[in-house]
């Protein structure tokens, strides 16, 4: 399920400023946007997004004044996600894409597998970033993955392919 709907149908750089917001997990309340507590800047989210500061502001106040929109966009929370850290800190990770995000046990069947390769999982998360199609699993693990288990992984249920970093 799409969480924008049509609420931007007509307003192409609204929609690219609120897909960011939820890429991002950056909340929307009274009319600014926040990572956590910390408020960011107009300007700052216009340049990430490639548009004018005022297309932000007109963003966020159409997001603030719309009880729907409101209601979503007042909830969302930035999560640490591991995966690029991984290697830093003595882990690996797995990046699952699904054949279909809402298809029941991928998670399960992963961990299955890496809990009888031995391997003990340090987070995992999924990243549909607001759109169920490009959803991905997220999964990290400490230390390395035994070359055994890829295949085991590959062949899981609903997995449409995995990259392991």
């Amino acid at each position: 399920m799409d969480l924008l709907g049509d609420a931007f149908s007509g307003f192409p750089s609204q929609e690219k400023v609120a897909k960011l917001l939820l890429q991002q997990g950056i909340s929307v309340r009274d009319g600014h946007a926040y990572c956590g507590d910390i408020e960011q800047g107009d300007s700052a989210i216009g340049r990430a997004c490639g548009v004018d500061r005022r297309v932000v502001r007109s963003t966020l106040e159409r997001i603030s004044s719309t009880p729907e929109l409101d209601s979503k966009f007042s909830k969302l929370r930035s999560t640490l996600s591991m995966v690029e850290l991984a290697p830093e800190i003595g882990c690996s990770s797995i990046v699952i894409t699904p054949t279909d995000a809402s298809m029941p046990g991928i998670l399960a069947d992963i961990t299955d597998v890496l809990f009888r390769a031995g391997v003990s999982v340090r987070q995992a998360m999924v990243d549909d970033s607001g759109d169920q199609n490009t959803a991905v699993l997220l999964v990290v693990v400490y230390g390395k993955i035994p070359a055994e288990a890829i295949p085991m992984l590959k062949s899981c249920r609903g997995v449409s392919s995995i990259l392991i970093k």
